[in-house]
């Protein structure tokens, strides 16, 4: 997922906080998480702990699983996700 589109997906978010408060604290979780896989990658290598590699990766990853299963319950009709056009 490009920076682009994190930002398209947030100012959609934003402007529908009102009607959609449950996605946009879910976005906000997604990209902490995000930036919790960027900031731990150094802080593990710096103490010496590689165990938590593999959680930095998914956190670096989360924003683009969550995108594509929101998209892939969108169409098979379970979860009806708005933002999807901002993409």
């Amino acid at each position: 997922m490009t920076l682009q589109q994190f930002a398209q997906i947030k100012n959609w978010l934003v402007m529908h906080r009102r009607n959609h408060p449950v996605e946009s604290q879910a976005w906000d979780v997604v990209v902490t998480c995000w930036v919790l896989g960027w900031v731990g990658v150094p802080g593990s290598l710096l103490t010496d702990n590689p165990g938590y590699l593999p959680l930095c990766l998914l956190g670096y990853l989360l924003p683009s699983l969550y995108g594509q299963v929101r998209q892939y319950l969108h169409r098979s009709g379970r979860l009806r996700c708005d933002w999807l056009t901002a993409l």
